[in-house]
């Protein structure tokens, strides 16, 4: 009986330790061999992500598009609501995130971010009508953001200065939801990074307009990835191909494309302002 126990015993730790020593397996080798990088993402977060005319585009599809091209590997793609990627991300759903997610301190305690690829200072979409001129029209009124985002607690952060705070702060699971409160009047504004909300406004100046200046601290947009030792080598790939281009001009040419202008931007974050 006990050489049965033992015998049971012995195989459930080398089964736990084979699956620990998968989960330890070094994560470029792995989507190297596999020849596939898995990208979380959302598609509701112009112009990085999002669907036109049922189409993924944005500026994440053609980032990944060289990233997987200089790896020789093929891209899959995980659609999910924002409040679901980073979970996921830690669940080993996917190798990286595209989102982008804004750099700041707290997020870098739990994850690795690519070298920067777009600001992210936070200001204001208003409608074009509205009385909004400046970011302490808000007062007294009501405005939203996305639920989880460093937007919406810069949103929060800056309505504590005000001498009368907004008279609500909705929070969105997606940004389009914001964006279609904001054309129906329901809200007065949207808190969200300048280059999204510059994009929002392009497309429909008669609807919306950007309100100047931003009011947030000045930050950057990465790429999410695991922190664990193992992933160290595919994040060290990843910031590789995007230091590349920014060397040969691949980088500015997108964010021209996508932006209508470029960023001054560091190498890596290491101390972000927020």
């Amino acid at each position: 009986m006990r050489k049965q126990i033992f015998a049971a015993l012995a195989g459930a730790a080398l089964t736990l330790g084979s699956a620990l020593a998968a989960q330890a397996e070094d994560a470029l080798a792995r989507v190297m061999d596999a020849g596939v990088l898995k990208v979380g993402t959302e598609t509701a977060f112009a112009p990085f992500d999002y669907i036109d005319a049922g189409t993924h585009t944005g500026l994440n599809v053609e980032v990944f598009e060289e990233i997987a091209k200089e790896m020789g590997v093929k891209l899959e793609w995980i659609t999910l609501d924002w409040t679901g990627v980073l979970p996921g991300l830690e669940a080993g759903r996917f190798d990286v995130v595209a989102g982008p997610a804004t750099i700041t301190k707290e997020r870098m305690e739990r994850y690795r971010f690519s070298s920067p690829i777009a600001e992210a200072t936070v200001a204001l979409l208003a409608c074009a009508k509205c009385e909004i001129e400046t970011p302490e029209d808000i007062a007294g009124k009501p405005v939203g953001s996305g639920t989880g985002t460093a937007q919406l607690k810069q949103l929060q952060d800056f309505a504590a200065t005000l001498p009368a705070p907004p008279s609500d702060i909705k929070e969105y699971v997606s940004f389009n939801e914001s964006y279609a409160d904001l054309a129906a009047g329901r809200i007065e504004a949207v808190a969200n990074s300048l280059p999204n909300i510059a994009f929002v406004a392009s497309q429909r100046p008669e609807v919306f307009k950007v309100v100047k200046p931003a009011f947030g601290t000045p930050t950057y947009f990465g790429y999410p990835g695991r922190i664990e030792p193992e992933y160290a080598s595919l994040m060290d790939k990843i910031d590789e191909i995007l230091l590349a281009m920014k060397e040969d001009g691949r980088m500015a040419k997108l964010q021209e494309k996508w932006f209508g202008t470029t960023f001054d931007m560091p190498d890596y974050v290491t101390d972000p302002n927020i």
